[in-house]
């Protein structure tokens, strides 16, 4: 399958207001559709280090018609408070995933030294009439350093399931209550001298879509000899509908990759990183964060899939 995603001719649709003290970063986001509208949870790294979670939506998909002042969703954990000073903490890179009568946010949770998957969960109701009753799960692998974790939409086999990744690969865990989860196994690894060598992780949740899931992942090469830092491109995996073990395909080459000077060049240089796959109407669109400094759209029709 020869895919390649097609950025939004303005992007970045999110960039940090200079009035909200809280952001002097916006990037790695959730977005959602709901009630006619795409409802977008960003990441914001404000000077003091910590990440707090903002809320901008759009009625189309591409243009923000309503933002936030101030931020939904805050550090509170222990595993979320800064242990070192001057390194990053706080919450960062949501996921959102409706079962149900609620939304459940899969999130990092870092204190500088380590970050851990953890979730949060709120009713829809609460959620589109922006009333932040969140209610906390803490941490789902305890003294693991985790991250990039989604909820499957629906069970599978009777049991709710989730991706996430220990370092380098990705695994599957599953789960009859959302409380204990089974002992997570690898499902995806890294291809040696591909452009996903290094390590991967996914975007957003897995869509169905007819006898199959869409996965999109990132993907990180190894740093050659004199380059700066790694380039983080997308891709995409199939995967069987009744088995999240059994991957169809896999992309050979990558789908996106930074090429815009607000995808090369930022905080941290070389980066398209997406937390974000949703399908409105005929169409993929993929939300991530440009360097993780802006915030961007690509989109691709949902045929090329199929």
């Amino acid at each position: 399958m020869n895919i390649v995603l097609k950025r939004y001719i303005k992007n970045p649709i999110l960039k940090p207001v200079k009035t909200h003290n809280w952001e002097e970063y916006v990037y790695n986001c959730a977005a959602i559709a709901l009630d006619n509208k795409v409802h977008i949870v960003y990441r914001a790294l404000s000077k003091d280090k910590v990440s707090r979670f903002g809320y901008a939506s759009s009625s189309d998909g591409f243009n923000i018609d309503e933002r936030l002042k101030k931020p939904i969703f805050v550090p509170k954990l222990e595993t979320e408070k800064p242990m070192v000073k001057f390194n990053n903490s706080g919450v960062e890179d949501p996921r959102l995933t409706r079962i149900g009568n609620r939304i459940y946010m899969l999130y990092a949770g870092v204190n500088g030294r380590t970050g851990q998957s953890s979730m949060a969960s709120i009713k829809v109701e609460d959620f589109l009439q922006k009333k932040w009753n969140w209610k906390r799960y803490g941490v789902l692998f305890p003294h693991i350093d985790d991250r990039n974790t989604a909820l499957f939409p629906e069970k599978i086999n009777g049991k709710y399931v989730l991706y996430t990744r220990f370092m380098p690969n990705i695994w599957v865990s599953y789960s009859r209550d959302l409380k204990n989860w089974s002992s997570p196994k690898i499902v995806m690894k890294p291809r040696k001298g591909m452009w996903d060598e290094y390590k991967v992780g996914i975007a957003g949740p897995p869509i169905k879509l007819n006898d199959f899931w869409l996965l999109i992942y990132h993907g990180v090469e190894q740093r050659k000899a004199g380059a700066i830092g790694r380039v983080y491109r997308l891709g995409f995996v199939l995967i069987d509908s009744k088995n999240p073990e059994k991957f169809l395909y896999r992309s050979k080459k990558p789908i996106f990759e930074p090429v815009k000077d607000y995808e090369k060049f930022g905080q941290v240089n070389n980066v398209v990183f997406s937390c974000s796959s949703i399908v409105l109407g005929k169409k993929l669109f993929v939300h991530y964060g440009g360097a993780d400094t802006v915030i961007g759209i690509a989109t691709a029709d949902i045929s090329k899939f199929f």
